[in-house]
């Protein structure tokens, strides 16, 4: 940008909010990670209960998978740059290539799964909204047909995520560069990933057309989807639930299941269409790339941590059928019964029941109180007991 204007209002505070933000972003994703893997295991384990075998949950143990996938090789990456950060003139050992490589692969699996992570979203959208509309009658014959469907789809869905990126895993390349650090006087080098100079002449025709299909396929189309389907259940829910809800209690849980996933929905777009927004941005507005899109890159994997490690306490929010399984199996399961740690609450315990003479019995009357609700009266033979 020419216009120093324009660079002092719009691009320096995305430097200032970048250069604050950057000492924040390697810890709490360390922590965010580690958070989100846990919770997500433990997701996972409630969610293959033998009662909990559904459909939509099979879909949310794919997603839970997912997204653990994208957590657990984010912590060393972000341990290694971010914890403290670290730069090329300062800390050209960081950089080397072994370093380099392994940030690509970071960067193409988290892409990968990312990828995975949205277009389950679409599926799991999708099959709600067939299932709500769907007027075959439940039973175990049309739950084991449902099963298969979204077992299909779980795997096709990530298949076709690979698949689909691979002409991305075979552009990126590793570069050695050259620096001049003014501080010491002496040349440093390092390596790193090859610039795409999008929004420049420079810019190649294949990383241009690499870039827009990944912002189309992977952000925009499948969040297009998600919209599509989450007005759909809208309009289905407010229309037709209404009534089914008023008679049936099982109709009350798909309601609050369908809020529970619009809510899981909702996040995704939150977080995956602004980035496919500034993708196309990046691709299409010279200098986008490099002056604004460059310094929300570590908000933006923030925000999609945050987003995989959430979804554990929405549903202990908002499903009271996992909130019950997984009291059951993490909570209850370790309460024990009162230990009795000294002799004196044996004897309080002792003092406190009143035994009933040998000779005394026990007579019960059954009678109608004129209510029509039977009325039990007991008398005793011998000493009466004391309370």
């Amino acid at each position: 940008m020419n216009d120093s204007h324009s660079d002092n209002f719009l691009f320096r505070p995305m430097m200032e909010f970048h250069d604050h933000f950057i000492h924040f972003h390697g810890y709490a994703s360390v922590v965010i990670s580690i958070i989100g893997i846990l919770f997500n295991i433990l997701t996972i384990t409630v969610l293959v209960a033998k009662d909990m075998r559904t459909p939509t949950n099979h879909l949310l143990t794919c997603l839970a998978v997912s997204d653990i996938l994208t957590m657990l090789p984010y912590i060393p990456l972000a341990w290694h740059f971010y914890c403290p950060p670290v730069y090329p003139l300062t800390s050209p050992e960081k950089f080397n290539y072994r370093w380099s490589y392994f940030m690509v692969v970071v960067s193409q699996l988290t892409a990968t799964t990312h990828t995975i992570s949205i277009w389950l979203a679409v599926t799991l959208a999708g099959f709600r909204y067939t299932q709500i509309r769907s007027s075959c009658p439940p039973g175990p014959l049309a739950d084991q047909q449902r099963m298969k469907k979204v077992r299909v789809a779980g795997v096709l869905v990530y298949v076709l995520s690979v698949l689909v990126l691979i002409p991305a895993y075979m552009a990126n390349e590793i570069v050695e560069q050259h620096q001049f650090n003014p501080k010491t006087g002496t040349n440093i080098t390092y390596f790193a990933l090859k610039h795409p100079q999008l929004g420049t002449s420079n810019v190649k025709k294949s990383a241009l057309v690499q870039v827009l299909i990944y912002a189309i396929l992977t952000k925009i189309l499948p969040c297009f989807l998600i919209l599509l389907f989450l007005g759909s259940l809208v309009h289905h829910m407010s229309v037709r639930m209404t009534r089914r809800r008023q008679r049936l209690s099982a109709a009350r849980q798909q309601v609050n299941t369908t809020r529970m996933l619009f809510v899981v929905l909702v996040l995704f777009l939150v977080v995956e269409l602004p980035h496919g927004l500034l993708l196309v941005m990046s691709a299409c507005l010279a200098g986008f790339q490099v002056n604004f899109y460059y310094f929300l890159g570590e908000l933006l994997d923030f925000l999609a941590l945050l987003n995989n490690a959430v979804n554990f306490f929405l549903y202990c929010i908002m499903s009271q059928q996992f909130r019950d399984k997984f009291s059951s199996m993490y909570i209850q399961r370790y309460r024990r019964s009162p230990v009795i740690t000294s002799t004196s609450e044996l004897l309080t315990l002792r003092e406190q029941q009143t035994p009933r003479p040998p000779n005394a019995t026990m007579t019960t009357n059954i009678h109608d109180d004129g209510n029509g609700a039977n009325t039990t009266t007991a008398s005793t033979n011998g000493s009466p007991l004391k309370a």
